[in-house]
Parts: C-alpha cells; structure tokens; sequence
C-alpha cells in the first residue's frame, strides 16, 4: 500500500512549490476554491438566498480580488480587513461590515458609504453610529440578535446563547427600536445572528432562522420591518478528506429557506431576502499547508514528527483542539504506517495532529496539511518571533504569490527601543 505522494496544487507538485517559495507555505488551490464557491451559489440560487464570503476566516488583497468576480458578497469586521477590500476594487455595494466592538473609525468608515450594511452588534454601538450618519445620507443596518441557539460546537467558536458577547437580546428590542425610529440617519433594513463555526446540524440553522423570524415580528409590532434576514454561516467541513462532508450544503439552504417562507407567512410578515455568511467552508478546503520535517525522535513510546510551523501559523489545534490531518507529500513510499505526532517548533508542546505517516518520513522530507485554508495564515502570530509564512496561489498549471514571507525586519518594524539608555 502507498503511504505517501506526490501531491500537487493545480497540476505543480508540492515539492516545487516548497522548493520556490519555501516552507511553511499556505497553498491555495484555485480549482478548489472555484468549485466551494460555485457549490454554494449554485444550491442558493433556486432559494434566492444570498451568500456572503466571512472574511475573517482568510482575506487578502488577491482573495478579495477572485471574490469580486464572483456573484458573493464581503463580510469584513474590521478596519484592516475593510481596506484589504478596497485595494482589491470590491464595491462597497457588496460589504457588510460586523465586529462585536467597532472604533470610532470603523463606525465613521460606514457612515461615509464604505460598506453597504453595517451588522449592529449592541445599544452603544447603535449610539454611536446614529451620532456619526447623517440624515441626507443614512446607513443602511442590521440588527444583530442573540437568538439564544446554542450550536453543538467548541465553546470559543459558540456566537449565540448566554454565554457569548455577541448580539442584541430580546430584552432591548424596544430601546433599539426606539433609538432608530428617533435617528433619520439610520436605515433598518433588518436582522442576523450567527450562532457558531464547525456546526454539522442542519436543524441549529434551521431553528435559528426560526428565531429571527420571530424576532422579526415583534419587531414589526415595534415599527421596525426586515427586509433582509441573514442567519449567519459556520457550516462544518471535513477535519480530513477521507471524512464525509458533514453537511448537505444545499439541502441545508434549502431547508434555511424553507423555514423562513413558512414562518414569515405564520407570523404575518412579508418575506424578507435570506442570506447566509459561509468563510471556512469555502477556503478550508482550498488551503494546504506546508511543512519540512526538521526532526524525528522517539520519547518514551511515542514517535514526533517536528516541522518548520507550529501554533504561530496554525493555531486552530491549540485554541480549540481542532485535528488537522498530514500526510507525506514530496515523494512516495510503500514503508507500512506508524502513528506518530506532527508538532512544531514553538516552546510549547504545541501538537498540531496525530496521524499514521510512513516510517520512513525524515528530515527533509515536505509534509501537506490539506483542509487547513481557513483560520490558519488569518490567525497566524509572530509568536517567538516567527515571520509569518507565504501564501500562494496555484491554478491551471500556474502559480502566483498572494502574500510573501514575512522577515526578521518585518517582525522587528515595531519595535522603537529606548530613545537613551
């Protein structure tokens, strides 16, 4: 049985990525990428439902650049990210701009036009943006509500419920709904709620959108109508690619869509536009990190695999016990398996996976993380100052580098000293 391969990324091997631009190097496949999008679009279209690209889970100038082609909407949370946006070209008529607590430049940012709806994620928040709009020209919100759906999920991934920060509760409705009605320079336009990542039950999106509709109608007997209703994202994907798909993605916006039709016309309200925030379901699997072997040592009865990375550039597996697979990519082997653990070279014993790689793996020899384009490069730290790696970009036989790899002196350019000693 082969227990290794020569893996490649639009039609180049792994081992000559690895050798141009180095390692650790996130691969992003575009072939994969186009095929999550078009996935989504294609199981929304019948619906109408409208799908927004989560930022926060990967965004780079060139990411926002491919999305811009496509028929999806930006959901950005914050100034950088927002700016990563615009020097992509995305039009501002296709941003949403969330976060759980904006700054006064990220509130005057939606105010002067740079989004097209701005997610209001508290009372104070909604202050303040009504102090920064003006009447002639208002912007254009959604309530973001804390629907109390509390998916099965981690704990640091779980957006709703009464442990979390996120969101407006039902106690408030009225003070919102006041505050709006008694500032021209906000546009209702309607509700979200977001209630978590990694969720692989369909009925947690579909009793959410059940909430918001609910929601939708006292807020209505408030003087408050919703034209748009946005039940988040969080759609799981596989931890390995030999695992089923958790989710049947379009019998879940189908069954999102249904729930909203039907309740809406229960409640007495007109149907508003549906829309769904998918991030890590769209480039999780389009990313692969790479890794070198740096070392192989056996303690006690356990065999580590020590690469080039650590939780400086994936920290999914220390925050929230996320298992990313591995596997032998720069060259084949017919050696039988082993168990062993991948981890990197922080301080920590930082442990990325355990997974069965041949015996025969040494140093030297390139290790491919697939399912790993979400949360990782996004998340990354100059922890132990670390640069940050490379992302590049494969597709049809061609590949272009999305963000080069950080240097000792881009690690350093913060750092002032003392101005005497």
């Amino acid at each position: 049985m082969s227990t290794g391969e020569a893996t490649s990324f639009g039609n180049i091997s792994a081992s000559k990525l690895a050798e141009i631009y180095g390692t650790p190097l996130l691969v992003i496949d575009g072939a994969v990428l186009t095929a999550a999008i078009n996935e989504f679009v294609s199981a929304s279209a019948s619906t109408e439902v409208e799908v927004t690209y989560a930022g926060k889970a990967l965004l780079l100038v060139g990411i926002a650049q491919l999305l811009k082609e496509s028929r999806l909407r930006l959901e950005v949370c914050s100034l950088g990210e927002l700016t990563t946006a615009q020097r992509a070209g995305f039009p501002p008529s296709r941003i949403d701009l969330h976060g759980s607590g904006k700054t006064d430049a990220e509130l005057r940012a939606a105010a002067d036009g740079a989004v097209s709806r701005t997610i209001v994620d508290g009372i104070a928040e909604l202050r303040a943006l009504a102090s920064y709009a003006s009447p002639s020209s208002p912007v254009a919100i959604l309530m973001r509500i804390n629907s109390g759906i509390e998916a099965r999920t981690h704990a640091f991934v779980r957006t709703a419920g009464d442990q979390t920060k996120f969101g407006i509760t039902p106690r408030d409705f009225s003070t919102a709904a006041r505050i709006i009605q008694d500032n021209a320079a906000l546009n209702f336009r309607g509700l979200h709620s977001h209630i978590g990542s990694q969720i692989s039950d369909a009925k947690a999106f579909i009793r959410n959108a059940a909430r918001l509709v609910d929601a939708a109608a006292r807020l209505k007997r408030l003087g408050l109508f919703t034209s748009d209703l946005v039940v988040g994202g969080g759609f799981a994907v596989r931890s390995r690619p030999s695992e089923r798909a958790p989710l049947d993605v379009k019998r879940t916006i189908a069954s999102i869509a249904q729930e909203v039709r039907k309740r809406s016309k229960a409640r007495g309200i007109v149907l508003p536009t549906v829309g769904i925030e998918p991030g890590r379901a769209l480039i999780a699997p389009a990313g692969t990190l790479l890794y070198r072997v740096m070392a192989r040592k056996r303690q006690g009865r356990r065999t580590f695999v020590i690469v080039d990375g650590g939780m400086a550039d994936n920290p999914r597996p220390a925050l929230y016990g996320a298992h990313p697979d591995a596997k032998l990519a720069g060259r084949r082997s017919n050696v039988r398996l082993e168990m062993v653990t991948i981890c990197g070279r922080s301080c920590e014993n930082d442990f990325i996976t355990d997974v069965r790689l041949a015996r025969d793996v040494t140093v030297g020899d390139i290790l491919a993380m697939p399912m790993t384009g979400a949360y990782t490069y996004s998340m990354a730290s100059n922890y132990n100052r670390f640069p940050r790696p490379a992302v590049v970009y494969a597709h049809g036989g061609n590949h272009q580098l999305m963000a080069r790899r950080e240097t000792i002196d881009d690690v350093l350019r913060g750092d002032v000293g003392f101005l005497s000693v």
